[in-house]
């Protein structure tokens, strides 16, 4: 945890504190409602639902949480229609999960209201809206991140690489489902991005300006932490796996796969990342007038054990969310909670010794275009497995039956001994499960277990 004691309070607002969970006035149960419906939001639903006697809706939720808790047939990105559902059936505490909805302004209009929310205001939430604004204050907050050049017009962008000779790496400014970076091999490849993103118009109006990127050489790792507006809660680390095919090879995804803790990586070098990151961006948003209660994510790139950041994110990773909540031994209930009621500065977090691995099982052809509604078979078989959980993304449930609807659809998460060990168990899940023309990668945790054996 990082105590910011020279920060000055935030303005607080007019929010109401959240009572304990077991029972509320009159004795209710508490609820609590989830936005959004990946395996992030199912990850979530599930570490909650771990505390007991509370009550769990999943707004649009999937196959998975429609079984396990209550869906609700409301769009992630439907701000009204959310607030409004949260007054009427008295939710004590809603978490945002994907960005879009932050984007668009969700906690801005649950705040209008006085309703509990983690999740960052659209001001905050321009730190993943916005590749050209979080560039833009890392540059000011000197938080480490790679050289960078912003580009409104594709012939200006064209030029620039051309005149440089180097395979920069180009993103798209705005939301991209995560696959707006494209890591280009050679200059040719770099104009072929520029196109692709600014004329094609592969992501629409996120390509409107581009961020290029000077590309460094390391592993990447992902650093999670809770932020109350003057406290950080610091999760273990983690490391995803965007690239669609073994090797990191293809093209990018929303993630194929992830693991904690990454055993590689110093306690040393988790210091650097605190200070140098965490505690900087922390002042950069309070100097802004920032008032920021959720998650803040770094993708981060370790250059010979210097952190430099990738990318800010303000919700939980997915599939990172799947392994760290699978681990977390502390109520992740209770570390929500302490988020909106600025308790972080007294609240300790605690993980299990053991690893956890997530595989995704994905749809054939994603990210691209993909079939849908294909039966899935083998879940039954799976969860008759110990310290094993299958997390729902992109699945339907109709009539007994679960069938694909989206991209990625399972996360197949384990725990084990050793990330070795964990990866092994997942893997043994994985081949239970079966579906028309599925897609998983073979190597997730490959790092670790190469460099730790």
């Amino acid at each position: 945890m990082l105590v910011l004691h020279n920060m000055a309070n935030l303005v607080e607002g007019c929010y109401s504190l959240i009572k304990p969970y077991q029972l509320l006035n009159g004795g209710e149960m508490m609820k609590v409602l989830i936005v959004g419906g990946g395996g992030r939001e199912h990850a979530i639903a599930w570490g909650i639902s771990r505390t007991g006697g509370v009550k769990i809706f999943c707004a649009p939720g999937n196959g998975g949480t429609a079984v396990e808790f209550n869906n609700v047939n409301i769009a992630a990105t439907d701000t009204k229609a959310l607030a409004d559902f949260a007054e009427k059936e008295r939710v004590n505490l809603t978490i945002a999960g994907p960005e879009a909805p932050l984007v668009a302004g969700l906690a801005d209009e649950f705040h209008s209201r006085n309703l509990p929310i983690i999740g960052p205001p659209r001001a905050g939430a321009l730190l993943e809206g916005s590749k050209v604004f979080a560039k833009e204050l890392m540059k000011e907050a000197k938080i480490p991140t790679a050289e960078f050049h912003v580009f409104s017009n594709p012939e200006d962008a064209a030029s620039f690489i051309k005149k440089s000779n180097r395979a920069w790496v180009v993103k798209a400014d705005g939301l991209a489902a995560g696959k707006g970076v494209i890591v280009p091999e050679s200059v040719e490849e770099a104009l072929h991005a520029v196109d692709r993103i600014m004329v094609k118009k592969e992501f629409g109006e996120a390509g409107a300006r581009i961020v290029v990127e000077e590309r460094l050489e390391g592993y990447e790792c992902s650093a999670i932490a809770l932020f109350d507006g003057r406290d950080f809660l610091f999760f273990d680390l983690s490391q995803d796996h965007k690239r669609v095919f073994d090797g990191d090879k293809g093209p990018n995804t929303g993630g194929m796969g992830a693991y904690s803790p990454v055993p590689f990586i110093s306690s040393e070098t988790v210091e650097k990342i605190k200070t140098k990151v965490f505690s900087r961006l922390a002042e950069a948003l309070h100097k802004r007038g920032i008032e920021y209660r959720g998650v803040i994510y770094a993708g981060l790139m370790m250059v010979d054990g210097e952190p430099y950041v990738l990318e800010f994110n303000v919700r939980f990773g997915d599939p990172e969310a799947q392994p760290l909540i699978m681990r977390l031994d502390t109520p992740l209930l209770e570390l929500l909670q302490a988020t909106w009621n600025k308790e972080l500065g007294k609240t300790s977090v605690s993980f299990s010794t053991e690893a956890a691995v997530c595989v995704v099982m994905a749809s054939a052809g994603y990210p691209g275009a993909y079939e849908k509604g294909k039966q899935i078979e083998g879940l039954d078989e799976v969860e008759k497995m110990e310290k094993v959980k299958v997390f729902h993304a992109g699945t339907t449930f109709k009539e007994g039956y679960f069938y694909t609807s989206g991209g990625r659809v399972l996360g197949v998460t384990a725990l084990g001994s050793n990330v070795a060990t964990a990866a092994d168990k997942a893997y043994t899940a994985v081949k239970k499960i079966r579906w028309d023309g599925l897609h998983y990668r073979r190597d997730i945790a490959y790092q670790a277990i190469h460099k730790t054996g």
